[in-house]
């Protein structure tokens, strides 16, 4: 398997509703569809997802652009693959850069599943068909809105909420939450948003019956997650820390955590991420699939990955509908009582609509051989 060819749409969708986490707003998502073709004319698709502030992790998209075109591409010229596997082997001379990775990486996942006439999910063990999924809910300070918010996104069947939260903002809406509905499944992310003198603070959640906390530190704080895991009844999961098995490893050993938010493009692609799930399988620490507000291509690819059986916990995958007006599939993703098909096509199963791509993106050639 040889790459040809690998052309591009930088797309901008806007999103239906703002979105706020301890980050910032954000209104719209910016967003690139690798279509990457082999010498037989087979085409797979993967999407760059970084934000173009690097305040949830380093990377931007202007930043993975550079990476992907002077650094990755020239890594994959007059290769000849023969399993995707052996991808993010090439790109370890490449240091960092994991969403850059991603996006070639699982197009060439995509692209191999189809020259084999196969599912995605196929290469994966003991999977099924329906995907239970859960809901983010940004930060919304009208707690009557909030409710309001939540009660819709039960109505149409989510298993589990996901407040994001931050200093200032994350007792008041839980009590609402928690006097409200006190049987759905609900956590808190925080992003990075506390300190370890916040400890004391953090210790009041241990009264909401949260499923977990996801990343109340930085990102590099493993050793303050593990003193504050100690401290806490309910688990703690960790997201912008995780970027390789490695960091899966010491977060482990030193007990900075119970659960592990993945997203595939955080970690450099599939390959990387399956070695994850065994981890955590080996290791008893509950693996769930995070989403980084993907169009339906990543939306796909995340259901492709999610099929396996191992997923127990509804990850933030969520309907199309959920963030955007539009979607650049010809059929958008939907969810009936709270699951979602995994869609049944070759390799990660969908088809692009390029109507869409041409209303909402920019296209161009980034190689051509």
């Amino acid at each position: 398997m040889k790459i040809h060819r690998i052309d591009r749409y930088r797309v901008r969708l806007p999103l239906r509703i703002p979105f706020e986490t301890s980050y910032g707003r954000l209104t719209e998502k910016a967003f690139d569809i690798l279509l990457v073709t082999d010498e037989l004319g087979t085409q797979g698709i993967g999407e760059l997802v970084p934000f173009e502030q690097p305040d949830y992790i380093e990377e931007t998209i202007d930043t993975a652009r550079i990476i992907i075109e002077n650094h990755l591409i020239p890594l994959l010229k007059n290769t000849d693959i023969q399993h995707p596997k052996e991808v993010s082997v090439l790109f370890d001379v490449v240091k960092g850069n994991q969403m850059a990775k991603s996006s070639l990486e699982t197009a060439i996942w995509d692209l191999y599943a189809k020259r084999n006439d196969k599912s995605l999910k196929e290469y994966f063990n003991d999977t099924r068909d329906h995907i239970p999924v859960g809901v983010s809910v940004g930060i919304q300070t009208d707690l009557t809105k909030l409710s309001n918010q939540i009660t819709h996104y039960i109505s149409l069947g989510y298993q589990r909420i996901k407040l994001k939260i931050r200093p200032g903002y994350d007792l008041k809406p839980l009590e609402m939450i928690r006097q409200k509905f006190p049987d759905i499944s609900i956590m808190v992310d925080a992003n990075s948003a506390y300190t370890i003198q916040d400890i004391p603070h953090l210790k009041q959640l241990d009264a909401y019956n949260l499923a977990m906390i996801e990343q109340p530190f930085a990102a590099n704080d493993f050793l303050d997650h593990a003193q504050l895991q100690k401290e806490l009844e309910t688990d703690i999961c960790l997201d912008e820390n995780i970027r390789t098995l490695k960091d899966c490893e010491l977060a482990f050993a030193l007990g900075s955590c119970r659960a592990i938010n993945l997203k595939i493009p955080r970690v450099g692609g599939i390959t990387e991420a399956m070695k994850i799930v065994d981890f955590c399988k080996e290791k008893e620490l509950l693996v769930w699939l995070g989403g980084m507000f993907e169009s339906g291509v990543g939306r796909a690819l995340n259901l492709q990955f999610a099929s396996q059986k191992g997923f127990t916990f509804p990850g933030d995958i969520s309907a199309s509908d959920r963030y955007y007006y539009e979607e650049i599939l010809t059929k958008p993703i939907e969810m009936q009582n709270g699951v979602i098909s995994v869609p049944a096509g070759l390799g990660i199963g969908v088809s692009l609509s390029l109507e869409a791509l041409l209303k909402y993106g920019i296209y161009d050639t980034i190689y051509a051989k």
